[in-house]
């Protein structure tokens, strides 16, 4: 549970002003995602066109437009709906050579690079 906020929070938030105004999200952005097994198979997404398998812990994911620009999240996560993800770990970055991919990389719970399945979104 949250604790409840302290007197004048409300006032003080609502004062605030944003420092990044001018570096928001166009009025053409796409949200995209992608849900890949740890084989590398796309199993499902959204502007996801490949996902593929380069080696032990490492993927590449294609969308369908240019996310240079953009900001990628990704977690550890069943491709499927029933079971448990494994425990582990996930990096993204944009993909070398190739604007419209993002490069992840998936390791067990100690940092040892292992296959896992991953969920991918990438803002555009």
């Amino acid at each position: 549970m949250q604790p409840v906020p302290k007197e004048g929070a409300t006032d003080r938030a609502d004062a605030e002003h944003t420092t990044c105004a001018g570096a928001g999200m166009p009025l053409t952005a796409r949200v995209l995602f992608a849900v890949v097994n740890a084989q590398g198979v796309l199993v499902r997404g959204l502007g996801a066109a490949t996902a593929n398998r380069l080696g032990t812990g490492m993927y590449q994911v294609v969308f369908d437009q240019d996310v240079t620009g953009a900001s990628c999240v990704g977690t550890v996560g069943l491709s499927g709906s029933i079971g448990l993800a494994p425990t582990g770990q996930i990096t993204v970055a944009g993909r070398t050579g190739i604007p419209n991919a993002v490069f992840v990389t998936t390791h067990d719970s100690a940092g040892v690079s292992a296959d896992r399945p991953f969920h991918l979104a990438v803002l555009s």
